[in-house]
């Protein structure tokens, strides 16, 4: 791996948690070293104070002033030349050491004042091989009263010394122990972490594994069972998939909605054409669904860059637009004689895109033409209300036709399907409607017509923002 490069997180975790460790390690086997030592010197400070309270107890002081040692050693390492254990007194006129002091060098010895307890180390000594050495030295100010006779006290201070050796082998031992347990523990501790790592990494192994199999074209999306915190990674994953999709699905789909919009223009133009149609009316007409296809074209380029309609668009009238289809698809359906009636509520709009609206309309009121007997009615009325939202809308196209039995309306429904294979048409027509009512969050119901007997087409819009 490149220094340049970004460690991956297996490495950076499992280098932070290494150092992490090794420097709790280090500080747990410090304090540990710490509290042993001040547990050994304090456990050493007791055990001389006890030696020296044994002295003070059991010596005792001729009538010139001179130091008794006691009958009975106090421990026989005193009576030992140099081993490491010594006794010293300081007397006002004089000085008594044990016989394992007489030899050594040791430090200097002041008098205490009375019940003053002192605990000093390690201070060099010369050991009675000559060579150089450090001990502990405890030392207890005390007052003698011969008889009880107060002219007769005198201070002494008792000291008791110890080298270093003991407490430093037992310090030693210690020390290859905890730093032995530490390293083992760390070792295991290493080993788990790695483990540990490696588990809870898993699922985003998984997530990458699976990233790499919908790359292949393996897998269509990403599956839906992950850990909680790769919830809104993956399900970011899926919806990209989804849009990206939707998106090329609307692009291959917009020509031929485009194609399906300017039929029923060039239906109308080649109904004029063949009627024989003054000047004037075919140049009025010929402009009209000009206009229209322009607005056609423009409106399904505008559509499919934007994916989508606008959130607070502007309320249209729906009734001029109806209007206007309708004039069209009478001159095209002109021989069969259609009736096309409005029932519409006086200020009821669409609030939505104005080629949405069209391309509704229109797909909807041609597909009624196409099958009614004689007549079509539009109706368009409130839809639901919401507080502090835009109006719903309901709006239904009947017609006298055969209708739709209720089996074959999830099929018709579907792009490039018509009802009736023998009628001329793309089949797309009612997808379109379909596509347009699902952005809008609505409905489309396909039901029989109570009033004219044929089928109803009915669009609910729920209320807007």
């Amino acid at each position: 791996m490149s220094w340049g490069q970004p460690r991956s997180l297996r490495a950076r975790q499992l280098l932070a948690a290494s150092l992490g460790l090794l420097a709790f390690l280090a500080l747990a086997g410090y304090a540990l070293d710490r509290a042993f030592l001040d547990t050994a010197e304090n456990n050493l400070r007791e055990r001389l104070h006890g030696y020296a309270l044994a002295y003070a107890a059991k010596g005792d002081f001729d009538r010139s002033g001179e130091f008794v040692e006691p009958y009975e050693p106090i421990d026989p390492r005193f009576d030992q030349p140099g081993s490491g254990l010594y006794a010293e007194l300081v007397l006002p006129n004089g000085h008594w050491d044990s016989p394992s002091a007489q030899g050594p060098l040791l430090p200097p010895a002041a008098m205490l004042k009375p019940s003053e307890r002192r605990f000093e180390g390690p201070l060099p000594i010369t050991e009675i091989n000559g060579d150089v050495g450090e001990a502990y030295r405890y030392g207890i100010g005390l007052t003698w009263a011969a008889g009880g006779d107060p002219r007769a006290e005198f201070p002494y201070t008792i000291y008791i010394l110890e080298n270093t050796t003991s407490l430093s082998g037992q310090v030693a031992v210690f020390r290859g122990a905890l730093w032995r347990y530490l390293g083992g523990a760390g070792f295991i501790l290493l080993l788990l972490q790695a483990l540990i790592m490696q588990w809870s990494l898993r699922p985003l192994q998984r997530v990458i594994d699976e990233l790499k199999r919908v790359q292949r074209g393996l897998a269509s999306r990403m599956s839906e069972r992950h850990p909680r915190e790769l919830e809104p990674l993956t399900e970011s994953i899926n919806a990209f998939i989804e849009s990206e999709r939707e998106n090329l699905d609307r692009q291959r789909n917009t020509l031929a909605d485009l194609a399906h919009s300017l039929k029923t223009p060039l239906a109308v133009l080649r109904a004029r054409l063949d009627d024989d149609a003054p000047d004037g009316e075919l140049r009025e007409d010929v402009d009209l669904q000009l206009r229209r296809m322009n607005d056609l074209v423009s409106y399904q380029l505008a559509r499919a860059a934007s994916g989508g309609h606008a959130l607070f668009a502007a309320p249209v009238a729906i009734e001029p637009h109806a209007e206007q289809i309708v004039r069209g698809l009478e001159k095209v359906y002109a021989a069969k004689g259609v009736l096309c009636e409005f029932d519409v509520t006086p200020g009821v709009q669409f609030h939505g895109e104005p080629g949405d609206l069209q391309e509704l309309l229109g797909n909807l009121l041609e597909n009624a033409f196409k099958w009614a007997h004689s007549r079509v009615l539009l109706t368009v009325t409130p839809g639901e209300t919401a507080p502090n939202r835009r109006p719903g809308l309901l709006l239904a196209v009947d017609d006298d036709g055969p209708g739709i039995p209720a089996e074959k309306v999830a099929l018709i429904l579907q792009r490039g399907v018509r009802g009736d294979e023998r009628v001329h048409g793309h089949g797309i027509g009612l997808a379109i409607v379909q596509d347009l009512v699902r952005g809008y969050r609505g409905t489309l119901d396909v039901v029989p017509s109570d009033e004219l007997g044929g089928a109803r087409f009915e669009v609910k819009l729920p209320p807007g923002l």
